[in-house]
């Protein structure tokens, strides 16, 4: 989707009535009969919003394009995107839709508990070979290349088959994405340590992301931030940093580097314009932000 120079950018609107749903730890249901748990969801669903849980899971993106954001990482995805996201690790996607726009079946999702691979790995030795795997999807790892295209047609299949044939989706989908060369498997956040400040501390990581994305394009200040959460600048920033994993500051140069990202790739605007578009008061901010990013 392009837009023209004319026409804003609405991924403001978009983001700004997603990320302000209640974020908190998700409780995934055991399914009869199954081993670990396949589903597909629209977008947006009561399963889009900020959260984490202790299962491990394999995603995947059908449709759209939008924002990646997994622990620390902030990036983009696209139709095809797949991703594998550890035990614990917080994420969200947020698509780059219209207000009111709907995604039928955006999301396909494998969830297993760490518990139920180690029970497997006890009884078929062979497993120890994924250890290397799981320990990385602690950080997240997006998968690119005929990696995603492979992993995606088993992780599809799964929610097609039953019994042993079901059985051989899933081993061949953790095989898969096991044998993915280094450039097609890509860690997303830094080291993660999930946060102990309980539902309050994710409540206050949507409305933090909900202001910085209002006000992405003009000023976005601490002193503003703290002030939405009835605190002081220094407690807000030190409980911020607690529970999202990163700093204030950093967060909004993420995002804006992302969302300028977005409009470099999709329209035909020019550096001056998107730098103004994403806070930036001319070329030179935005570009020495992405100098110190890379």
């Amino acid at each position: 989707m392009s837009y023209s120079r004319e026409e804003p950018d609405p991924h403001q609107a978009r983001a700004r009535r997603l990320v302000g749903s209640r974020a908190a730890r998700e409780l995934v249901p055991t399914v009869p009969g199954t081993s670990a748990r396949w589903h597909t969801h629209d977008y947006p669903g009561i399963y889009c919003r900020w959260h984490h849980h202790p299962e491990h899971e394999i995603h995947l993106i059908q449709h759209g394009t939008g924002h990646t954001i997994v622990g620390d990482h902030i990036g983009r995805f696209q139709a095809g995107s797949l991703f594998l996201v550890g035990s614990g690790l917080p994420h969200h996607w947020i698509s780059d839709l219209p207000i009111g726009g709907h995604v039928v079946d955006r999301d396909v999702v494998f969830q297993f508990h760490p518990q139920w691979l180690r029970d497997c790995g006890s009884l078929l030795p062979e497993l120890v070979t994924l250890d290397a795997l799981m320990e990385r999807s602690a950080r997240g790892i997006e998968f690119s290349g005929s990696t995603a295209v492979d992993a995606a047609t088993e992780l599809v299949a799964i929610g097609t088959s039953a019994g042993i044939t079901r059985l051989q989706h899933i081993w061949n989908l953790l095989a898969v994405l096991n044998a993915a060369p280094t450039h097609e498997a890509h860690l997303l956040a830094s080291p993660w340590t999930p946060s102990r400040e309980g539902a309050g501390a994710a409540d206050l990581v949507d409305q933090t992301l909900a202001y910085i994305f209002d006000h992405v394009s003009d000023h976005v200040r601490l002193a503003e931030a703290a002030d939405l959460a009835g605190m002081s600048e220094s407690g807000f920033s030190r409980y911020f940093q607690r529970a999202s994993g990163q700093s204030f500051t950093d967060t909004v140069r993420k995002l804006r580097l992302t969302h300028a990202g977005h409009l470099l790739e999709q329209t035909d605007l020019p550096v001056s314009v998107v730098s103004r578009r994403v806070g930036y008061l001319g070329e030179w901010p935005l570009l020495s932000s992405a100098a110190k990013a890379g």
